[in-house]
């Protein structure tokens, strides 16, 4: 598929092991020093690293193998806990060292004690990466693709080195499980953001015993079918952004009630393209984009995911509606397209989305009108149903929808804006907990790693493997990012 389309659809993340042979060798990882680095190329995290050797199909051991790459961060005391902490990134699709070297200061408290470990899962990073490279044109055009036709290409690219049906969550979980005994380590912390909550989630059904705490941070629960919820939930995250501009003083004096200049501005575009002139605000070359609908939607929900971001929509739209200026808009969605291009494996992302999300999705069934009146619209879901009917539906436990249930600890984090996990999904996957805490920051996004003192709790809580006595009375004070007034910025 194409880059856009996945702006589109990423708007959408074996029941026992067999017993090893007693003269198979047991796994290994023969680490190496190396430097852990984000996809931005900022930031650099002295690491030790190697590759673990497993069945690409576990049914079929004395097949092909992959290599999955492993990198360890050691703990800063001598006497370190353990149990280490597995950093599992989101996506589906994106790779966790990249994500790692991109957050660490985030999980620093924690390394104090503990051994950070970080594994990209199948089919991601360095791990047999499974992706299709398109021309950037292809991302600038959302509206003329052939979804079918751009998932059959991608399909037969990889399908000449990968068997796409082993890249899902249940074998991803077998890995790590195989990782886990590799390393000796006798229990792992599990920390998952979006669908790495997902993969956190089904390790602790899989193994266990083997899963002490496990930080949710964007919850989606196992019962959860990603996909048709989420143009009404991205459509109620921004009206939310909007209420919140509302109740600001600066912000309502600014630009009064922001939904007006977006329901016109969406008018506007109804049928029709703006050409925009720009200097990209990558390499500062002028250049030009013709930007509609669908440039907006992506603007609009993925700016949603982070209150920096956010805070800069109600100017965005006032200076798109009322001045005719759609350069901010056009910027958001070159840096958006870009960032996506460089984070996300889009054959990994599909070989799940295509396995545990699709089959579940009946579209003669949902609410057709309510997704159209969205900015994402009935089309987000549709496309990806018709892109499944090419990708190859993989391996999926009979239980991986069935409700957890785990003694485990558990800490889960969302953002009272989230435009892709609402708190609501959360609430539920709590239930699996006898031992939980579900702590909600208001006007906050996608993910709470920035969010000012997030790294401590998580640190408290891992260290007592427990959240019942845990104090958060640090986030009672927390706000997130005010609106610009202006585009020098928030008002004094």
């Amino acid at each position: 598929m194409r880059k856009t389309s996945c702006l589109a659809l990423l708007s959408v993340w074996l029941l026992n092991a067999p017993v090893a042979d007693a003269t198979e060798a047991a796994p290994s990882v023969a680490f190496a020093p190396c430097r852990l680095e984000g996809s931005a190329g900022l930031q650099a995290i002295a690491a030790e690293c190697g590759s673990l050797s497993v069945p690409e199909n576990y049914d079929a051991p004395q097949g092909l193998h992959i290599d999955l790459y492993v990198a360890r961060v050691r703990a800063v005391s001598q006497r370190a806990a353990p149990d280490p902490l597995v950093v599992i990134a989101g996506g589906p699709g994106m790779a966790s060292t990249d994500f790692y070297a991109s957050v660490a200061a985030a999980f620093a408290r924690i390394r104090r004690e503990r051994d950070i470990v970080v594994v990209d899962q199948r089919g991601t990073g360095q791990s047999n990466l499974l992706d299709c490279e398109f021309d950037e044109q292809d991302l600038l055009d959302p509206e003329a693709i052939d979804i079918g036709a751009l998932a059959r290409d991608c399909r037969d690219r990889l399908v000449e080195r990968a068997d796409l049906t082993q890249y899902t969550t249940s074998v991803a979980m077998r890995d790590l499980e195989t990782l886990r005994t590799a390393l000796a380590y006798p229990q792992f912390n599990l920390y998952g953001v979006s669908y790495g909550t997902r993969v956190a989630q089904h390790y602790a059904k899989r193994y266990p015993g083997n899963a002490r705490t496990l930080i949710l941070d964007g919850v989606i629960a196992p019962s959860l079918v990603l996909g048709p919820n989420m143009a009404l939930d991205a459509e109620a995250a921004l009206q939310r952004i909007f209420a919140r501009c509302l109740a600001a003083a600066a912000c309502k004096g600014a630009y009064g009630d922001p939904t007006i200049d977006y329901r016109a501005l969406w008018t506007t575009l109804d049928g029709k393209r703006v050409t925009v002139s720009l200097p990209d605000p990558t390499t500062g070359a002028e250049r030009q984009l013709e930007f509609g609908r669908a440039h907006l939607s992506a603007v609009l929900r993925l700016a949603s995911y982070d209150p920096s971001q956010a805070a800069l929509l109600p100017l965005a739209l006032k200076q798109a509606h009322r001045d005719n200026n759609y350069r901010a808009l056009a910027a958001q969605f070159l840096l958006i397209s870009r960032s996506l291009d460089s984070v996300f494996a889009y054959g990994m992302h599909n070989s799940v989305a295509c396995s545990e999300d699709a089959p579940a999705i009946d579209l003669a069934a949902l609410p057709r009108d309510q997704l159209t009146a969205t900015h994402m619209g009935f089309k987000q879901v549709e496309q990806l149903v018709t892109m499944c009917r090419e990708w190859p539906r993989g391996v999926v436990d009979e239980d991986f929808r069935a409700p957890l249930r785990s003694s485990a600890a558990a800490l889960l984090l969302s953002g009272g804006d989230d435009p892709v996990t609402p708190p609501v999904y959360a609430t539920e996957a709590q239930q699996a907990f006898t031992d939980s805490l579900h702590l909600i920051l208001p006007g906050f996004g996608h993910g709470q790693l920035s969010a000012p003192c997030v790294d401590k709790i998580m640190a408290d809580f891992v260290a007592a493997g427990s959240a019942r006595q845990l104090d958060v009375r640090c986030t009672d004070k927390l706000l997130p990012t005010p609106f610009f007034t202006s585009p020098a910025g928030p008002a004094p």
